[in-house]
Order: structure tokens, then C-alpha cells, then sequence
């Protein structure tokens, strides 16, 4: 594979996923760790991504307040207008973090009276600017990968929160596999977010369907609502449509 089509890979997985391993890389590429090394900083050197320990991390996934960096953000734009015929004044909305989630709430109605809980910080920001919405962060570890707080206090935490609704993003998504992830503590946080609400909803790009990473999260069957941007009759939904589910 030529040089650009490992740095055209690395960014696809990059968007897609927010971020990467370099060791996932390095058996994706076929390629050496050192030449994942240094395809990681040309891109960095472009300004594209962020460079970490044992991996790299998208720009748009660190700033509420740089729109021009946030991949296929009209499709998370409809997502996030789908979402939010969700919501009603006087409900308990949990969140995850990540792009998606912050389109959605940037739409919210300026007059709805609500509670959220939130693992992000970049969303508590987001949604201070709504004078009648209660914001509730939840505080613990800091993920400087996923930018959301994690570890045990925060399980702790969310066991005492009974939320009407918990909105969350993905990495992927699969009809057999249901939801997944790469990182076991996001993977623990996940778990423990389904478990403390009535009702799910996973706000996904299509780009995300029917992938099945290292750790699963939840059947399918354990979400209420999966929103994406394509119509509920898409061919794209057809094997969830068989799971029953209700597609936004």
C-alpha cells in the first residue's frame, strides 16, 4: 500500500472512530510500528490529528467550538434533529460524549425545561447556554482519549441516577454483534449508562453500520432507538428493522 493510501486509511478510521491504536494500525496496514510512527506524525505535521501515547486522536473530537474540523457533520447535524423529537420539558436525559452527541444538543428547543446528566464536559459547556436546563456533569477520571470522565466513582454514580432517556454515540454498530467498542473502560462506562435509563437511543452515521469491534457493549436488542441520517426505509437498516428496533 502506497504511503497516501495508509494516510487516506488512517484518516478514515480516525473520523470514523474519533480515535486509533497504533497497534490496531500496524495489523489493519500490515506494516510495521515504526512505519505507523511516522505516518502518524506526517499527519500530525498537517495538522490533521493529534498524536498521543499508543495512538491518535481526531481534532473536531477536542473543541465544541471549531465546526469546520467535525467529519460529515451535516450528517450528524440530521441526526441530531431526529434526537431531539426525543426530548420533553421535564425529562432526565443521560449523554455521552463525542461529535455527534454535541450537534444534537446544540439543536435543542431554547425554551425546554429539562435535567441532564452528562460524562462530557464539552457538552456541559454546550448546554449551560440553556437557561432552563438542569446540567449535571458527572466528575471522575478524565479520558484525555474519549474526553469523557470514567473509573469506578463514576459507575457509582450513575447506579443512583434513574434517567427517563440516555443518548449516546458509537463506535460501531452490528446487527448480530449489537454495540461495540475498542477501550475496555468506555466499554464498562457504556454498560453502566444502559443500565441507569428507560430508554437508549445510539446517534450513529451510517458510515458506522455493521461493524463489530473487540468489546461488546450490549445486544441490539438493549437499544430503544437507533438514530442515523438515512431514511427509516433505507436498504442500509434492513437487518435492523428485523431486530425490531425503532429507527429514527
Amino acid at each position: 500500500m502506497l504511503k497516501k493510501e495508509r494516510h487516506d486509511f488512517i484518516m478514515r478510521q480516525i473520523n470514523l472512530h474519533n480515535r486509533v491504536l497504533t497497534s490496531d494500525l500496524v495489523q489493519l496496514l500490515n506494516v510495521s510500528e515504526d512505519t505507523i510512527r511516522r505516518d502518524l506524525q506526517e499527519l500530525v505535521d498537517e495538522n490533521l490529528l493529534y498524536k498521543v501515547h499508543g495512538g491518535a486522536l481526531s481534532k473536531s473530537y477536542h473543541s465544541s467550538f471549531d465546526d469546520s474540523t467535525v467529519y460529515a457533520r451535516d450528517s450528524k447535524i440530521a441526526i441530531g434533529k431526529k434526537a431531539v423529537q426525543l426530548i420533553k420539558d421535564g425529562m432526565v436525559v443521560l449523554t455521552g460524549g463525542g461529535t455527534t452527541i454535541l450537534e444534537f444538543v446544540k439543536l435543542l428547543p431554547q425554551g425546554l425545561s429539562a435535567t441532564f446528566f452528562t460524562i462530557s464536559p464539552l457538552v456541559a459547556v454546550e448546554l449551560a447556554k440553556y437557561n432552563n436546563i438542569e446540567v449535571i456533569l458527572i466528575g471522575g477520571l478524565f479520558s484525555k482519549n474519549s474526553q469523557v470522565t470514567y473509573g469506578g466513582q463514576v459507575i457509582t454514580q450513575l447506579s443512583e441516577i434513574k434517567a427517563d432517556l440516555c443518548l449516546m454515540g458509537t463506535s460501531a454498530i452490528h446487527p448480530e454483534e449489537g454495540l461495540t467498542d475498542t477501550y475496555w473502560e468506555i466499554n464498562q462506562l457504556k454498560k453502566a449508562m444502559l443500565a441507569c435509563a428507560k430508554r437508549t437511543g445510539v446517534l450513529c452515521i451510517s458510515e458506522k453500520l455493521d461493524i463489530a469491534l473487540r468489546l461488546r457493549v450490549c445486544p441490539i436488542e438493549s437499544i430503544s432507538y437507533l438514530i442515523t441520517e438515512l431514511d427509516v426505509e433505507h436498504e442500509s437498516l434492513s437487518r435492523y428493522r428485523e431486530k425490531e428496533l425503532n429507527i429514527l
